[in-house]
């Protein structure tokens, strides 16, 4: 009778195991850091604005370059630094910024965006791709459909528990159930 209780308990263990091992490929991707998080205020503005470039998470120097500005620098102990976008930047063109953070050597582009009129409210746009280009305007572009951008170790870590805490609750009033028809 104690195999069959133990049986139930060892496939939840791997279960469990299964589903939070891949969790470490997540973490950090090529082994870079996390939480190296750059943004770009505002997002959409009109040839000659200012942008701020911030470099969030970054411990080191980072270096920013992008076709529609020169390369600027944010020094190590400061998180951001300010550019103007040139005068004769493509209206309505979507242009990559690179940030690179010197410590980790981590890259991540994000979008800026020029518009003709007058800029947008200023609000961060952190995009954690690998790589982009100047995209040509035209048609739709979709999103990321309010998926996440990252995968965080401890939202899968904690997702994985709750799994196991159901899984766990239904076997146990699974058993329990049959055991008040037995008697």
């Amino acid at each position: 009778m104690r195999a069959i209780r133990v049986a139930p308990l060892a496939l939840l263990g791997a279960g469990a195991l299964t589903l939070l091992a891949p969790s470490a490929a997540f973490a950090a991707p090529d082994g870079a850091s996390s939480t190296f998080n750059p943004t770009i205020t505002p997002s959409v503005i009109a040839p000659g604005g200012r942008v701020t470039l911030g470099a969030g998470g970054c411990t080191g120097e980072t270096t920013v370059s992008s076709g529609i500005f020169d390369t600027a620098t944010i020094p190590s102990g400061s998180t951001t630094t300010t550019a103007t976008v040139d005068s004769d930047a493509r209206r309505g063109a979507v242009y990559a910024v690179t940030f690179t953070c010197g410590s980790t050597g981590t890259s991540r582009n994000v979008n800026l965006t020029i518009t003709g009129g007058a800029t947008s409210s200023p609000t961060p746009t952190t995009v954690p791709t690998a790589s982009s280009t100047a995209l040509v305007p035209g048609g739709v572009r979709g999103g990321l459909g309010g998926s996440s951008g990252t995968t965080d170790t401890v939202e899968v870590a904690a997702g994985g528990a709750l799994v196991v805490a159901a899984a766990s609750g239904a076997l146990y009033f699974a058993r329990r159930r049959n055991a008040d028809r037995r008697h």
